[in-house]
């Protein structure tokens, strides 16, 4: 078996306090990485949404990696909250538009090619991934009109 060629990029504890600068941090490596543009924005703005949910319901501060492999950018954030509803899980339902919460897992879920969740009364993982290949190479869930 061939091992596979990772190198990790970030590797941070964090607070409400370091979010901002959280967020700015993934920006450049992610660029770094090879995202660009629209791919660039949605990998940042899901990012974003998973360190906000780990502050607001995962206990007020979580875990983040993110690496790339080749051909991936790869972000998991985990928190020690009580969890995620198997509810709140299994809605892949758009939010209405009036609605002031419930967008994070669902916009994570839209802006990136793939998530993986683990949740229990411990805490909460979710893993997103992203191909680093331009954009004009790689249609993704969010890009095909689904």
């Amino acid at each position: 078996m061939v091992p596979i060629e990772h190198a990790l990029l970030i590797a941070d504890a964090f607070d409400q306090a370091q979010v901002t600068e959280l967020r700015h941090s993934v920006a450049a490596c992610a660029r770094t990485a090879g995202l660009r543009d629209d791919r660039l924005d949605d990998f940042v703005l899901a990012v974003n949404e998973l360190i906000t949910n780990a502050v607001r319901h995962g206990g007020g501060q979580g875990w983040l990696r993110l690496w790339k492999e080749p051909g991936l950018l790869l972000c998991e954030v985990a928190d020690h909250g009580p969890g995620i509803s198997t509810q709140n899980l299994d809605n892949r339902s758009r939010p209405a538009p009036e609605t002031a919460g419930g967008w994070g897992l669902w916009l994570a879920r839209e802006l990136t090619d793939a998530m993986d969740v683990e949740t229990g009364s411990a805490g909460t993982t979710v893993r997103i991934i992203t191909a680093t290949v331009p954009a004009e190479q790689h249609v993704g869930r969010h890009r095909s009109g689904e």
